[in-house]
């Protein structure tokens, strides 16, 4: 009688072995005066050898399976010591690598991970067919950046573990994990502005770079943009189509975080921030739509043809974000005014309520909207707090809006002055009748 589980795992592991044979003979390495051992026959097979070896050893037989298996392994380090003898090969043995590794996997097909196999035989051939992409980009890769993810790598495979999981502490607000769970969050979140920034480029509009800027700091675009307006008032529109851009990227920014730490304030904040959101993006198109076909002449350091009206400008502090991607020192200051914030958070709600905390949200969205978000997700824990909570992070969105405002109006030049202060202005008007929609 047909086992068919057992066959199920038996064509999964041959299924392995002729996936990763197909690239091989699709790419070409086993033709020509480097030719390998090994194609699509000949990885099917070791895909089998490995799917009997690992049902032998499934069988109570580890003796046979060891056997089995070895041989399958034997025989491509023999095919690499074979090749290195003929005059002039290269020593390259991915191909080698790859048949031994297909032995491993068939293996664990049998033994019952065929789900597990599957995906590794699909990395390992997107690893092998995507060469030149790896080395293009390892190329292009500069040493801060990869000293940037390695760091990144530090903080979350070593350091996180290590920190302990309890509440210390005044209300027990303090907890050393979760506290480093924020500092990766926005480590995480700057890299990902950074990579953004290398993939789009900063000469593609004011408006780009306003969303782009508003990844790290909104505040920060909204500050640089009304000082620039100054010195180079032609700019006006582009330059609050920027400041527009940022304030409207800050609520992506803001559901982001609080759905990958409370979900259930993620989802009641929706209604709260949804409509400033979408009079951001009107704007943005708008504007965009209406300068579509602005056009100023090329600057003498730009190569190419003509550049918008929109064109060249670096975001925000770009020279020391592009040094440090993970804008770790940030990072770690931003978790700190968390700390304070989750303290204050605690103090006020157990000596006024609800109310008091309504109110501290008003403060504290004048200083840091991210914290303010982060610790409302904790103060969301209990589901009798998720609409307070909500509300809240669209207080601090109203309030930060109306310190943009006024940095706007007492900052920036006399035309960006009023088409800035238009745009902050229907965003606030947003944000109040999404406060209204989310009142608990």
């Amino acid at each position: 009688m047909l086992d068919l589980p057992l066959a199920l795992d038996l064509l999964v592991s041959a299924l392995v072995g002729l996936a990763v044979g197909v690239e091989r003979e699709w790419s070409g390495h086993t033709t020509g005066p480097d030719g390998r051992f090994a194609g699509i026959r000949t990885f099917t097979l070791l895909g089998v050898i490995g799917g009997f070896g690992g049902w032998f050893f499934r069988d109570g037989q580890p003796v046979l399976a060891a056997v089995i298996v070895g041989a399958g392994v034997l025989f491509p380090i023999s095919a690499y010591t074979a090749t290195l003898r003929r005059p002039g090969t290269t020593t390259d043995g991915t191909t080698e690598v790859a048949a031994i590794l297909v032995v491993a996997m068939a293996a664990a097909a049998a033994l019952g991970h065929r789900t597990l196999a599957s995906a590794a035989a699909v990395v390992c051939v997107l690893l092998l067919a995507e060469k030149s992409t790896f080395q293009n980009v390892l190329q292009k890769m500069a040493v801060h950046e990869l000293r940037a993810a390695l760091q990144f790598a530090v903080l979350a495979l070593v350091i996180l573990p290590l920190l302990p999981a309890g509440a210390y502490g005044p209300f027990g607000a303090f907890q050393p994990r979760q506290l480093w769970i924020v500092v990766l969050l926005f480590s995480g979140l700057n890299f990902a502005g950074y990579i953004a920034r290398r993939v789009i480029g900063e000469t593609r509009g004011l408006g780009v770079t306003g969303l782009l800027g508003g990844v790290v700091s909104s505040t920060a675009v909204s500050l640089t943009f009304s000082r620039r307006s100054r010195t180079e008032p032609a700019l006006a529109i582009p330059l609050a189509l920027g400041v527009v851009a940022a304030c409207t990227v800050l609520v992506p920014r803001l559901l982001v975080i609080s759905s990958m730490l409370r979900p259930a304030v993620a989802a009641a904040a929706v209604p709260v921030l949804l409509l400033p959101f979408l009079v951001g993006v009107s704007l943005i198109a708008a504007v965009m739509w209406k300068e579509r076909e602005t056009r100023v002449p090329e600057s003498p350091d730009t190569p190419g043809g003509t550049m918008g009206a929109t064109a060249a400008p670096r975001a925000p502090h770009a020279s020391a974000y592009e040094q440090n991607p993970l804008a770790l020192a940030s990072s770690l200051q931003m978790a700190a005014a968390f700390q304070v914030v989750l303290f204050a958070i605690a103090w006020v709600q157990q000596a006024v309520g609800t109310t008091g905390v309504l109110l501290s949200a008003t403060l504290l969205g004048l200083t840091d909207v991210d914290a303010l978000t982060v610790s409302m997700t904790r103060y969301g824990a209990d589901p009798a707090n998720v609409r307070v909570a909500a509300a809240a992070i669209g207080i601090g969105v109203l309030s930060n809006t109306m310190l943009k405002l006024t940095l706007v109006l007492t900052m920036g030049g006399p035309h960006f002055r009023a088409r800035a202060a238009t745009g902050l202005l229907a965003l606030a008007a947003a944000s109040s009748v999404g406060i209204w929609i989310g009142w608990p």
